[in-house]
C-alpha cells in the first residue's frame, strides 16, 4: 500500500525556535516526537527568504528566478510568476492514484489556487478568518505588528481550524492513499495567539544578536530599522513580542499534535510520511528589526527540516550535510512515493540520508538569493557551508562570516585586509553556484565582474 503523505509548512517559523533545537526556551511537545522519532536536518535553508518565490519553487521544484517570481506578488510592484502548465509534485501524486487536499495558506499565485496543481480540495485560511467573524461577530483585534493576545477562543484559532478541517479530509479519504498539505499562515507577524498560548510564556532571554551595531554592514540594513521605527527598540518592549512569538508557535505545535492523535487512533501513524518545514524565518526584533527581507542571517534563512518515517527512517536521526528545503524535498517525494523525477528539478534527493547512508553528491554551499521586496529592489546572493556563509550585495559591501567562531554574525570579515584570499575564494565559489543554476546575476558582464574582481590573490 503507497504511504501517505502529511506536509506540515509554516510561515516564518525560525530554527533556533524549537524545543528540539534546545536554543530558546519554547515548548513544541508535538513537534519534539517528529524530531525525536525521525530525521532532522541542521543545515536547512529557504531558496529564498519571502513567501510567494519560497512557496512556488516548492510547488515545481524549481528556484523561483527561472520563471520571474522574484518577490511577493501582492506588494504593488509588477513580478512574475509560476503558470498552471508547470511541473508539480501534488499532481503527479494525483496521477498516482493518491487523494490530495490542501488546508491554509496559500499565497503562492494571484490567479491560481492548489486545485489548479493537483489538489481535489482545498480549504482556505479565509475560511478560517469568516468562521471567526461568524461565530464572534463582535470581537476584532485592534493592535497592530507588535501582535497581540487574541481575542479569540482557541477552539476557532486559524491554527486550530486547519487541524480540523485536515482531519475532516482524513475522515473523507479513508483508506485510499492521501496526500496532504497542512499550511499555517502563523507564526507569521502580526502574532496573535489565543489562550491559554498567550500567557504561556513570562520572561523570555534576549536575542543572541540584538545588540548588533551592524558595524561594517550594508546600509540598507540600517534603513530596515528606519522603515519599521524600531532603531530605538529596546529588549522590554521587544520581550513581549517574544513572547507572543513564543505563544503563536506552541499553539500550532498544539494544533499539529490534534491530527497527530487522530492518525495514531486510526492506526496509520507510522504508514504516513510526515514532513515538517518553514518557507522561511523572522527577525521578531533581533538586531531590533522586523519580519524578513534585505538580510541573509541566520534567524529568515535557516528553517527547520524534519521527516518521520519508521519504516524508513531511525529515531533521533540528524543530518548535518547542508540542503535547501523547498527544492530538495520535491525529488525526495517523487521517489519516497516510487515516482520519476523530471527533467530540470534544482533540488537533490534527500532518500539517503533518510536511509543514514551517505549522500553521493551533497551540496557544497547551500545556496539563498533576494530580489527585492515592498521598501525596493534590492539584490543579494548567500552561500553557506559548515564554517562560512558568504553575501554578495550586488550595490554595497559584501558580508563575510566566521559561523563557528562568530555564529551571531557580528563581525563582517569582508572589510578585513586578512580575509581578503578567503573573500575572493568564496566570490568565485559563488559565480560557480550561480552559475549552475543560470542565475540571472551572472549574466551580466557588470555583475559577473564583481566576483571575479581580485580573483588573484
Amino acid at each position: 500500500m503507497k504511504p501517505n503523505i502529511l506536509f506540515i509548512c509554516c510561515d516564518q517559523q525560525r530554527f533556533d525556535c524549537l524545543g528540539f533545537n534546545e536554543k530558546y526556551p519554547v515548548k513544541t511537545p508535538n513537534l519534539d516526537r517528529i524530531a525525536r522519532e525521525g530525521i532532522r536536518f541542521n543545515n536547512s535553508y529557504t531558496p529564498l527568504p519571502t513567501c510567494c518565490p519560497a512557496r512556488q519553487s516548492l510547488l515545481c521544484g524549481q528556484r523561483a528566478e527561472r520563471f520571474g517570481a522574484l518577490w511577493n506578488y501582492d506588494m504593488g510592484i509588477p513580478v512574475g510568476s509560476i503558470q498552471k502548465d508547470a511541473f508539480s509534485w501534488a499532481r503527479e501524486l494525483q496521477n498516482a492514484g493518491y487523494r490530495t487536499g490542501y488546508v491554509g495558506k496559500w499565497h503562492a499565485s494571484p490567479t491560481l489556487t492548489p486545485l489548479d496543481f493537483g489538489y481535489e480540495d482545498y480549504v482556505p485560511e479565509g475560511v478560517f478568518y469568516r468562521t471567526m467573524e461568524e461565530k464572534y461577530p463582535g470581537l476584532h483585534h485592534t493592535e497592530g505588528y507588535m501582535g497581540e493576545k487574541s481575542p479569540y477562543p482557541l477552539e476557532v484559532a486559524p491554527t486550530h481550524q486547519n487541524a480540523d478541517h485536515v482531519i475532516s479530509l482524513i475522515e473523507k479519504y479513508g483508506d485510499a492513499p492521501w496526500h496532504i498539505k497542512m499550511d499555517f499562515a502563523e507564526p507569521h507577524l502580526p502574532c496573535r495567539p489565543s489562550e491559554p498560548f498567550a500567557s504561556m510564556y513570562g520572561d523570555v532571554p534576549k536575542w543572541g544578536a540584538f545588540d548588533d551595531p551592524l558595524t561594517d554592514k550594508p546600509y540598507i540594513q540600517r534603513q530596515m530599522r528606519y522603515n519599521w521605527e524600531t532603531e530605538e527598540l529596546s529588549f522590554e518592549r521587544c520581550r513581549e513580542m517574544v513572547k507572543l512569538y513564543y505563544g503563536f508557535i506552541s499553539q500550532v505545535d498544539d494544533a499539529i499534535g490534534r491530527v497527530i492523535r487522530v492518525l495514531e487512533e486510526k492506526g496509520i501513524l507510522d504508514d504516513t510520511l510526515i514532513i515538517y518545514t518553514a518557507d522561511h524565518g523572522d527577525m521578531c526584533g533581533d538586531r531590533k528589526m522586523m519580519d524578513k527581507h534585505y538580510i541573509m542571517y541566520e534567524e529568515v534563512t535557516k528553517v527547520p527540516l524534519v521527516l518521520r518515517f519508521p519504516a524508513q527512517i531511525a529515531a533521533g536521526a540528524v543530518c548535518e550535510d547542508m540542503v535547501t528545503n523547498m527544492l530538495d524535498l520535491v525529488p525526495t517525494i517523487l521517489e519516497f512515493a516510487g515516482l520519476p523525477r523530471p527533467e530540470g528539478l534544482d533540488g537533490i534527493s534527500l532518500m539517503p540520508y533518510l536511509h543514514g547512508e551517505e549522500h553521493p553528491s551533497p551540496r557544497r554551499y547551500a545556496l539563498t538569493t533576494y530580489n527585492g521586496q515592498q521598501f525596493g529592489l534590492y539584490t543579494h546572493r548567500m552561500i553557506r557551508d559548515k564554517k562560512w556563509k558568504y553575501v554578495w550585495n550586488l550595490t554595497d559591501v559584501d558580508e563575510l562570516y566566521d559561523m563557528e567562531n562568530d555564529p551571531y554574525e557580528l563581525t563582517n570579515l569582508a572589510v578585513r585586509p586578512e580575509y581578503k584570499e578567503k573573500l575572493r575564494q568564496m566570490r568565485l565559489d559563488m559565480l560557480e553556484e550561480l552559475t549552475a543554476v543560470d542565475d540571472y546575476t551572472i549574466r551580466s558582464y557588470w555583475l559577473k565582474e564583481q566576483l571575479l574582481y581580485n580573483r588573484k590573490p
